[in-house]
């Protein structure tokens, strides 16, 4: 891409199982931007804290947002574009990552919990026990207005998802 206007990230985020990292590659590709799965930036001792079975707290996710928000800032600096798959089900997680800055926007991958439970229930290689999509639900606060969100609806195929989000992005794909 390019024009050098518009956001130089987009946060795709979501519960688990809407897609995030199927769309955020998708869309990282068409635009021709860097992919980051959030995952990667995680600090040992949440990995080590996450494979115990121990859920993390917000004290643990902060040095986690942090690292993300600061490899967009890196990218940004040299000129690169991401698209970065991260749940960031809270305001508090998104307003970390975006920092206050224009040019980094959240893709909200928007579904039903049937829905998600659905793919869930269908995904080879992947548990999630039902209880955590509950809860991840009951976490989920959904980005308002004021976070000038790209909301799209997943209950459509994966390239029509796309199409979706870079009609409302108006940039070329």
């Amino acid at each position: 891409m390019a024009d050098t206007t518009g956001p130089c990230a987009l946060v795709v985020m979501g519960v688990s199982g809407s897609g995030k990292s199927t769309i955020a590659d998708r869309l990282a590709a068409r635009l021709g931007w860097r992919y980051e799965d959030a995952d990667k930036f995680h600090p040992p001792a949440n990995v080590a804290k996450m494979s115990a079975g121990q859920p993390l707290t917000d004290e643990d996710r902060w040095p986690w947002l942090q690292a993300i928000a600061e490899e967009i800032d890196r990218l940004s600096v040299t000129g690169q574009r991401a698209v970065v798959a991260c749940s960031a089900l809270k305001r508090a997680y998104r307003d970390i990552l975006v920092h206050g800055r224009d040019d980094v926007r959240i893709v909200f991958l928007n579904g039903t919990q049937d829905l998600i439970a659905d793919r869930l229930a269908d995904r080879k290689g992947h548990f999630m026990p039902p209880g955590l999509l509950v809860s991840q639900f009951r976490t989920l606060e959904p980005p308002q207005s004021g976070e000038r969100p790209i909301t799209v609806s997943i209950d459509a195929p994966v390239e029509t998802i796309v199409d979706d989000i870079i009609r409302q992005l108006k940039v070329p794909s």
